[in-house]
């Protein structure tokens, strides 16, 4: 073989493994999956009539859960959730609020283990128009009830940010925000959340300001992801934290080509963390390895708006993520642990304006999406084949 030959066919290798690879912009995108969605019915709740506000999903133990809220013809909200034991039958849960604002919750995220839901529920309110936040969980006769807290545990001058929560082996724990930076409540039974705030790398310190927006349980306890404010920066940088009960954190910076983006999710497929949030291009993921994280692929691009994740759902040994890119929400498949991403057909179009929302979970053999679209609220189920056409 000539040495010229050698050598274009060098580049055309290169050319090959870049097209092959998520790192190749000028290579055309792979086409959408199309799963075969089934719509959903979910019953009306008793004694609330209105439009349901479906916000968030979940699912353990053989048995799904829907939260969020209903809108009544006068406008107020009410808690709400439903519960089945497939993704297509479903029966609405019974609510017990025990304060003036619970009364008013609408469900904004939700998790549950051996069976149990606990969900976190805010309604605006007070002089400042504030998150009025609690929490609820599962009774033994199968009924959501409302949590009685004290009004700092959540809210008051502290106060930022409730986001996500998570369950596993060592209990529950919610990633959220206080003044000082990144914190978490913990529970060993969503009877009762400690919050942990101040923590030794987990809040801000000289490095700048903290965030934490996801949580999931891993063997060794807890990862929480989130985003870093260094001092007089204007640019947010992914972090991650880890902890065996909660309480004593340990940080770890998530590389970034530009040193900008945001960790919004995490999930745990085939034994691996992956997180995932936007970057300056459009969507970036993290792979947990043995030698820390490290970057695992890019997808998607920035509209006029805000980017960012909205849900991100383990499903076997692939992930599917939610993405909002100022214009819509959009759904992401991967089967190789982060690398590379399809997008995946929506059930219906949601725009990403105003109060809309979509939510992913997934057990078993099914997938289920919940949507609103700032009108109506619906839900649709697919099978897990469908994500390997």
């Amino acid at each position: 073989m000539s040495r010229r030959m050698g050598a274009v066919l060098g580049v055309l290798a290169v050319l090959v493994a870049a097209c092959e690879s998520s790192a190749c912009p000028a290579c055309p995108e792979p086409l959408p999956v199309r799963p075969a969605w089934q719509s959903v019915v979910l019953p009306d709740t008793p004694g609330v009539p209105g439009r349901p506000v479906l916000r968030d999903a979940t699912a353990c133990a053989g048995r799904w859960y829907v939260v969020g809220g209903v809108v009544d013809p006068a406008g107020e909200t009410h808690p709400a959730a439903w519960t089945g034991p497939d993704a297509s039958s479903w029966v609405p849960l019974p609510t017990a609020p025990v304060t003036f604002y619970g009364r008013q919750h609408v469900l904004s995220a939700a998790a549950c283990r051996d069976g149990r839901l606990a969900a976190v529920g805010a309604k605006n309110g007070g002089a400042h128009g504030n998150p009025r936040t609690g929490t609820w969980r599962q009774a033994s006769d199968g009924s959501l009830r409302e949590v009685d807290a004290p009004f700092e545990r959540y809210a008051g001058p502290k106060a930022v940010s409730v986001a996500r929560l998570a369950a596993g082996p060592r209990g529950w724990l919610i990633a959220g925000s206080r003044v000082d930076g990144a914190a978490v409540w913990i529970s060993p039974d969503a009877a009762a959340f400690a919050l942990v705030e101040g923590a030794p790398e987990l809040a801000g310190d000289e490095r700048g300001r903290t965030a934490a927006y996801d949580a999931v349980a891993v063997p060794s306890g807890w990862l929480v992801v989130g985003s870093l404010l260094p001092p007089g920066g204007t640019a947010l940088v992914p972090l991650a934290w880890s902890s065996p009960d909660g309480r004593s954190w340990r940080r770890a910076a998530l590389p970034v080509v530009d040193g900008r983006g945001q960790a919004q999710r995490v999930a745990v497929a085939g034994g691996v963390p992956v997180a995932v949030g936007p970057v300056r291009a459009g969507f970036g993921s993290w792979r947990l390895t043995a030698q820390g994280w490290r970057p695992a692929g890019g997808f998607g691009a920035v509209g006029p708006g805000v980017a960012s994740v909205a849900g991100l759902v383990a499903v076997g040994q692939r992930l599917v993520a939610v993405t909002r890119d100022g214009d819509r929400h959009a759904l992401w498949l991967s089967v190789d642990v982060g690398e590379s991403w399809r997008a995946v057909s929506m059930p219906r179009p949601v725009p990403d304006s105003g109060d809309t929302a979509v939510s992913v979970t997934s057990t078993g053999d099914r997938l289920l999406v919940v949507a609103d679209d700032g009108e109506t609220s619906r839900a649709w189920w697919a099978g897990v084949s469908d994500l390997d056409r």
